[in-house]
């Protein structure tokens, strides 16, 4: 196995990336035209890696694949911005052989592309549990029936909260939106901050407010308003007349910051949160690494947000926080397909699973055994998910932004309207009719 390290500096799991540099996009261009050759007498498989905090598990797991298959060298590829990275790898005719990628609206784009292969017919396919295929192939498939990509670990947006100061004031884990509400009046009225809210980076109003539009707003707003030709007036559905009550909810967690949130981020919140410095923590599960990076010894329990009063209906969102896919024209396509088999065990998912603190989207792998993901494993194994809302804006929305400025200065009617005329835009570029 070749690892060609490519990483800049260690990244949060955010909905954000960085936009690489020419050199790195040329360094890993070269990188993979390097390793297309078979001197040993080896199949050499290009391995497409994204996740930096990952490099270690994936190291170790290619070379137990390896082991198993000495014939197979897999070359492994860990990008520090894939979504620039491997766009230009198509746009140079260099599908990597093997994938690894976030189950975002940029894979969605993709696979409707028809760049990766159709991995229905595996049999790993099979066991994966459907509600959380049906979130990745939501994103887009080629031709709109193929299945082009496979969960293999997904995490979860729900509320991280610290069961000590829970049972230090005798609050409960809530189930409801006011129930919700209550404990972070409770917290507040006894000196402890309900939340560590981080503005510095505009992102991280994002876990809040998916879960409520993804709870609150229509289901299938995204097939009107991504239409050709909507527009606020004449569509179905639009954040004005849909987008109230998420909004809403969004500005009253966020009204519970502690003083300076403005100038803290996403790794001060970690810290802070490690350091039990808030009783509820509004990030999912791709925190918690980082949480206890920060403290070996943090308090770490989670719960589903509760976005209304009715608890029945809660539901978890989920992303594929790992896809893997298959370049459609690999030139060792069953090398490929052992090899994301062999990814695919549940020795290898409940491998990474515990060292990721993901879940494990498949039917035969083992429950998350980690207290900080047992409040959320539950909706999870009953299907009770759906996926982030944020996917499906596109990327010539700042969304981010947008929720930042409107959480510190609460212009509701503002933060409505110019979200419908960002899609208006969107609208206005898109010639595929809805139905096509």
């Amino acid at each position: 196995m070749k690892a060609i390290q490519r990483l800049a500096t260690v990244r949060p799991k955010t909905p954000v990336t960085a936009v690489a540099s020419a050199a790195v996009v040329l360094a890993l261009a070269l990188g993979l035209t390097g390793c297309s050759g078979a001197g040993d007498g080896r199949v050499k498989l290009d391995f497409f890696q994204f996740k930096p905090e990952a490099v270690a598990q994936f190291t170790k797991i290619v070379d137990d694949f390896e082991a198993a298959n000495p014939n197979i060298d897999v070359v492994v590829n860990n990008v520090p911005d894939p979504d620039t990275a491997i766009r230009t790898l198509l746009v140079k005719d260099k599908t990597p052989d093997v994938l690894t990628l976030n189950g975002n609206g940029n894979f969605g784009d993709l696979a409707k592309a028809c760049v990766f292969a159709d991995l229905s017919e595996l049999p790993a396919a099979a066991r994966v549990n459907s509600p959380v295929q049906d979130i990745l192939n939501g994103l887009g498939t080629c031709h709109g029936n193929e299945t082009n990509g496979l969960p293999f670990a997904n995490n979860a947006s729900g509320v991280l909260y610290n069961p000590e100061i829970f049972a230090k004031y005798g609050v409960a884990v809530p189930t409801t939106w006011d129930e919700f509400i209550a404990a972070a009046d409770t917290f507040k009225a006894n000196g402890v901050n309900p939340f560590f809210i981080t503005l510095k980076d505009a992102w991280t109003a994002l876990p809040s407010y998916v879960n409520l539009s993804g709870n609150l707003m229509p289901a299938d707003l995204f097939d009107d308003i991504r239409s050709s030709g909507w527009t606020p007036e004449s569509g179905k559905f639009s954040f004005e007349k849909d987008g109230t009550e998420a909004a809403t909810k969004l500005a009253k967690l966020f009204s519970y910051a502690q003083p300076g949130a403005e100038a803290a981020g996403y790794n001060d919140g970690n810290a802070a949160f490690g350091a039990g410095k808030s009783a509820m923590y509004l990030q999912g599960s791709f925190a918690i690494p980082a949480i206890r990076a920060s403290n070996p010894d943090a308090k770490i329990a989670s719960f589903p947000y509760p976005t209304t009063n009715d608890p029945a209906k809660n539901t978890l969102v989920s992303g594929v926080d790992v896809t893997l896919a298959i370049g459609k024209d690999t030139k060792h396509p069953a090398e490929a397909k052992k090899f994301v088999e062999y990814l695919m065990t549940p020795k290898v998912l409940d491998y990474y699973a515990a060292a990721q603190s993901s879940l494990t989207p498949v039917t035969d792998a083992a429950p998350s055994t980690d207290p900080a993901l047992a409040g959320m494993q539950g909706l999870f194994a009953e299907g009770k998910v759906i996926g982030y809302f944020d996917h499906h804006v596109p990327p010539s929305i700042p969304l981010a932004p947008l929720l930042q400025q409107y959480v510190l200065d609460r212009k509701q009617p503002e933060f409505l309207s110019r979200m419908d005329h960002e899609f208006e835009k969107v609208a206005a570029r898109t010639i595929t009719k809805k139905g096509d």
